[in-house]
């Protein structure tokens, strides 16, 4: 065969290939049937403004497969919110439980002013928000089985918000933010004005750009003016009939986390879960096991979040 021979060929194939892949034939089928009922009820992710207190907080849910209703999960970020633990939010999806979340008033692009008292008040909010009952059917959530988990400043507002809301069903505390304990503790070593002083050093410290409307100064002035009703210890008294998990790394706050699992444990909770992982506040180089552990603690709890 000569060279304009099989030339010839390899093109008259090549538009051949083409025809084929253009072709009606080869193209998927519709998606019909038990395939349709499928794909709409595939992982997704949904976008919210969830009103509070007249403003409307930014926030995401990531919607797990099927067709639910899934347990939910309230993802709580902290001060001021750099690690979002997104990663863990896909891995929780993953596991079959809806995730949301959000931004607090005056954080991170959310209209507002910032405070902690208003995160409390937010949290309040989304959990209003996600029981409505159009919400809940549109989500494909149980409104009746709502975890809080947070992480930092997000720890301490899963304790605030579930000691004062009895039907969020249980906890996870991620190196915990104990602001009323932290302040208590500078109070001993410091005159009233040092200590608060301290507390505004420390907070501008953590940076303060992404946060609209507040002061390190005016923040430590709100901690120090809830200091007693804010330590952690405090709220177990009314959180020692739900599960909880506390987990701490290298970063300074284990004490604080472990005395709020002693007094739930001498509060009669049977239901305490406690992990270490020698890293930083961030879990940098542990990402994957602090997944782990947050996952083994759902999975025990399902079935009891299901009762």
């Amino acid at each position: 065969m000569n060279k304009h021979a099989r030339h010839g060929l390899l093109a008259a194939g090549f538009l051949l290939s083409l025809t084929c892949i253009a072709s009606p034939q080869t193209r998927p089928a519709p998606v019909t049937g038990h395939d349709q009922a499928t794909a709409e009820n595939r992982a997704s992710m949904e976008t919210m403004q969830i009103p509070s207190h007249g403003k409307g907080m930014n926030a995401l849910v990531y919607v797990a497969a099927g067709v639910g209703p899934h347990p939910a999960v309230i993802l709580l970020h902290g001060f001021p919110g750099n690690e979002r633990n997104l990663d863990l939010a896909q891995d929780i999806r993953r596991a079959g439980w809806d995730v949301l979340y959000f931004n607090y008033r005056g954080s991170w692009g959310t209209p507002g002013d910032f405070s902690f008292s208003h995160g409390i008040e937010d949290v309040a909010a989304a959990l209003s928000y996600l029981r409505q009952p159009a919400v809940a059917k549109k989500l494909r959530l149980d409104p009746t089985r709502i975890v809080l988990i947070g992480h930092s400043m997000g720890g301490f507002m899963a304790i605030q918000a579930a000691a004062a809301d009895p039907r969020v069903r249980a906890i996870g505390v991620i190196s915990g933010g104990d602001l009323g304990g932290e302040y208590q503790h500078l109070r001993r070593e410091n005159a009233s004005a040092s200590a608060t002083e301290k507390m505004a050093t420390a907070l501008a410290d953590e940076g303060m750009a992404p946060l609209h409307g507040c002061t390190p100064e005016g923040l430590a002035q709100q901690v120090a003016a809830h200091a007693t009703d804010w330590v952690f210890t405090t709220k177990a008294p009314a959180l020692k009939d739900r599960n909880v998990l506390v987990v701490t790394s290298d970063d300074g706050l284990a004490s604080y986390n472990d005395a709020f699992a002693d007094a739930l444990r001498k509060a009669g909770d049977r239901q305490v879960t406690t992990t270490h992982l020698a890293t930083d506040h961030a879990y940098s180089d542990m990402r994957t096991e602090l997944s782990k552990t947050v996952l083994a603690w759902l999975a025990a709890i399902e079935g009891d979040v299901a009762n």
